[in-house]
């Protein structure tokens, strides 16, 4: 299973990645389509941040992307379903800082910057991050909790869990209430 250290290494791939590799990239982070769906806890200019970051940290590749893998919307119903207030009020004001420093340093959304200018404010959130988390532990931090959305996102997706992944179906069928005399002892798994 993926942890936040491959997440993150993965994220650093991205942006380390040579002249080639990042135009491809960016690309397909610039060609922004139209939300094809409504958001219910996310405004959409927040819903469009998060297609984008999304996108910038699980790129298309040989395997679909976050875009394709419905990141954005497993987001948007985690902030709307599962979250607690204060979870979700954390990342939808570290949506909305990213516009803001995104307007401050480059006069533009975030989602209207080059994935180059995209990824130097995402790699500051990531250095910032990591020394909040380093100093305090125990204070959150708004772009830990979108890396960590995106990444538990992806990969209980259909195409994150069968194309990144290896998919290893539980093999035979369900039988539900079999008499313990037919199946003997006890099945343990490590």
């Amino acid at each position: 299973m993926l942890n936040r250290r491959d997440a993150l290494w993965g994220l650093a791939l991205t942006i380390g990645a040579g002249a080639t590799g990042l135009a491809g990239r960016a690309a397909a982070a610039a060609a922004l389509p139209p939300l094809n769906w409504t958001p219910t806890a996310l405004t959409p200019d927040q819903a469009r941040v998060v297609d984008v970051v999304a996108e910038l940290i699980m790129p298309a590749t040989d395997t679909p992307g976050a875009r394709a893998a419905g990141v954005p919307q497993f987001i948007d119903r985690a902030l709307a379903d599962y979250c607690d207030k204060d979870q979700a009020k954390l990342l939808r004001t570290g949506l909305d800082r990213m516009d803001a420093d995104a307007r401050a340093a480059h006069g533009d959304a975030f989602v209207a910057l080059t994935p180059p200018q995209q990824i130097a404010l995402l790699s500051g959130y990531d250095r910032e991050a990591s020394a909040v988390r380093n100093q305090t532990p125990d204070q959150p931090h708004f772009f830990l909790a979108l890396e960590d959305l995106v990444t538990v996102g992806y990969f209980t997706s259909e195409p994150g869990a069968t194309m990144a992944l290896r998919y290893d179906p539980v093999p035979g069928a369900y039988h539900g209430c079999v008499p313990l005399s037919e199946l003997g002892r006890a099945w343990a798994t490590r």
